[in-house]
């Protein structure tokens, strides 16, 4: 599994660091320190983590701990990995049983006598967590969360093999409108029944579940749970991360500039994936560190999009001009 993918459920209050600590230089290392994990350069990436985290006064996000301890396993040494996630075990008490066992990074400290202790630990972080769990709501969230997926991974595949104004992408985006309409039901049915789900009854899949079928619900329905997912941000409850994602799309609905760049169109002439308009390009990156968000730069590189600032500015009223709203 690659580091970048490892989530931790503590990350959906993430670690507020002040611009004042240098978050700049943090990042950087961060980044310098993937990279290097994807050479295969462990070690290398391993001291990147040390130094990312001394350039804040040894502060860090929960997430760049687990890879840090990640790459001091892949780099063999013990001790260090050892450290890391005893961190994030006992004082964040990190909870991702199937993640952590299933993570190939550790297999080189399984025989460790520590390791046992670690497995031991995420197993009572978990009974802790899920001690109040209402487990058959969270049966239900997982089915519509795998409605809501699986249609949209055969999509990505049709795509790419025919097209998007291809007959069998319509087929498809029918299959995944049909099934979002029976979501959105469930997931409006369950809310007024029970109002906002703490993660402390559905997990943080249960509730992310639930803020993907609004996500790809109609403007109303999307408007409608705004304020409620806005509060559940403020109350730690969901990550802000999350939140930007339906505040984008909310404003591009509605004909407005987005505000982190999450969103993405399709410029059907030329055939390719472009930001969608923006607000206040220059400082994109900064907004989207303010809510734990990658630079764009990055974001951008997964649709093969190669971010050029000024380039960008010179060409937002085209993308306005193709950007239409949303029915």
């Amino acid at each position: 599994m690659k580091l970048i993918l490892i989530s931790i459920s503590i990350c959906y209050s993430f670690l507020a660091i002040s611009q004042e600590e240098n978050m700049s230089k943090y990042d950087s290392l961060i980044n310098l320190a993937l990279k290097q994990y994807e050479l295969k350069e462990y070690k290398a990436s391993a001291e990147l983590y040390s130094k990312a985290f001394k350039s804040i006064g040894w502060k860090s996000y929960p997430r760049d701990k687990y890879n840090a301890a990640c790459t001091w396993s892949l780099a063999n040494q013990p001790d260090s990995a050892f450290y890391y996630l005893t961190k994030i075990v006992t004082k964040l008490k990190y909870n991702d049983l199937n993640a952590i066992t299933s993570d190939k990074d550790f297999i080189s400290i399984h025989d460790d006598k520590r390791w046992k202790l670690i497995i031991k630990e995420v197993k009572k972080n978990k009974a802790e967590v899920e001690k109040e769990y209402d487990h058959k709501l969270i049966n239900q969230l997982e089915i519509i969360q795998k409605n809501d997926q699986q249609y949209r991974a055969e999509e990505l595949k049709i795509s790419e093999k025919y097209g998007r104004e291809s007959r069998q992408f319509d087929s498809i985006w029918k299959i995944i409108q049909f099934h979002d309409s029976i979501n959105i039901c469930a997931v409006e049915k369950i809310l007024t029944k029970h109002g906002w789900l703490s993660p402390k009854i559905i997990g943080y899949k249960g509730v992310n579940t639930i803020f993907l079928v609004i996500q790809h619900a109609d403007l109303k329905v999307q408007e409608k749970y705004l304020p409620i997912l806005r509060e559940a941000a403020k109350n730690k409850e969901l990550n802000y991360s999350t939140l930007a994602l339906l505040e984008d799309r909310i404003a591009n609905r509605n004909g407005l500039l987005q505000i982190y760049g999450t969103q993405i169109g399709y410029n059907k002439e030329k055939d390719v994936y472009y930001l969608m308009p923006v607000e206040d390009p220059d400082n994109l990156d900064k907004r989207r560190n303010e809510v734990n968000l990658g630079p764009i730069a990055e974001y951008l590189a997964l649709w093969k999009i190669e971010w050029n600032l000024e380039e960008y500015k010179q060409n937002l009223p085209y993308y306005i001009s193709i950007t239409k709203k949303y029915e």
